[in-house]
């Protein structure tokens, strides 16, 4: 089996030394379409570097990029890459993340479920600073055809959706180029830009990056229900349902509850097509 369990588990954590300035954060906010208006205060706390914050989210791109894979050359790891999907991504924030910074990120397999047909890899990166931890990035990845080894099936995040009307509801439209734009904080994958390769794929056309619509969804939310304070934010983890195609519309729904909101995203022009399911925001 190309997934030996034992040794991935084992294997020592890959270390890195990452750092960000102001220009990857602003970078990363525009390619989550903040901005618009150019001159509203509220995205001026994304935007302009005197008065910035820094969403969690941003920690899946801080310094490398891609750190939600940074432990798929782990030892006891050999799989096709054609096989791999990205089921889902946690964040975990200790603290809020500086403007700049520089850390230490380690990265390794936290845990492999063997879910039948497929296996999921819990991939975790770790960062911390000369203060102490920074964040906890989970990515759940998803390989098809390497289930069936006997392993644990691993807990349920499924939520239920709350029977009652969303609390609030908005609409997020996602610009032609933002899959362009995005790409430049790391993702170069050309299933997001290139025409060909995403027919290759299976897809008329790109399509927007998942972690792009993550940053989206937790934007959307921070600025309805938190009142655009970022650091009141300290976990946020989603199931990645379906895709969505730059040009189109997010349709974000929430439900507050003590602590936590539930949210749920769909494609509203495709009949609201899941996007983000299982979709968690908790806060202070």
């Amino acid at each position: 089996m190309p997934i030996d369990v034992s040794a991935a588990l084992a294997a020592e954590p890959r270390r890195a030394e990452i750092g960000w300035h102001h220009k990857d954060v602003q970078l990363y906010h525009l390619g989550l379409g903040a901005g618009i208006p150019a001159t509203d205060p509220d995205e001026l706390r994304y935007t302009l570097e005197s008065r910035l914050q820094v969403l969690p989210s941003f920690a899946t791109v801080a310094g490398a990029g891609t750190a939600a894979f940074g432990g798929m050359g782990a030892p006891g790891i050999d799989v096709d890459l054609a096989a791999v999907l990205h089921g889902g991504q946690t964040v975990r924030v200790h603290r809020p993340i500086p403007v700049t910074g520089r850390a230490v990120q380690t990265s390794k397999v936290a845990a492999v479920y063997d879910k039948g047909k497929a296996a999921v890899i819990v991939l975790r990166t770790e960062a911390s600073d000369d203060d102490g931890p920074l964040w906890t990035n989970d990515a759940q990845i998803f390989v098809r055809g390497e289930g069936g080894f006997g392993g644990e099936r691993g807990p349920s995040d499924r939520l239920t959706v709350p029977e009652r009307v969303p609390d609030r509801t908005v609409e997020r439209p996602i610009r032609e180029d933002q899959a362009l734009l995005y790409r430049l904080s790391g993702d170069w994958n050309p299933l997001h830009a290139d025409p060909a390769f995403a027919k290759l794929a299976g897809f008329d056309r790109p399509i927007l990056h998942g972690l792009c619509t993550y940053g989206m969804a937790l934007k959307a939310v921070t600025d309805t229900l938190l009142d655009g304070d970022v650091s009141r934010i300290t976990a946020y983890r989603t199931r990645f349902a379906g895709v969505v195609f730059p040009g189109e519309t997010l349709r974000v729904r929430m439900w507050a509850e003590e602590g936590r909101v539930q949210v749920t995203v769909t494609a509203a022009e495709r009949d609201d097509a899941p996007v983000l399911a299982d979709t968690l925001v908790e806060h202070s």
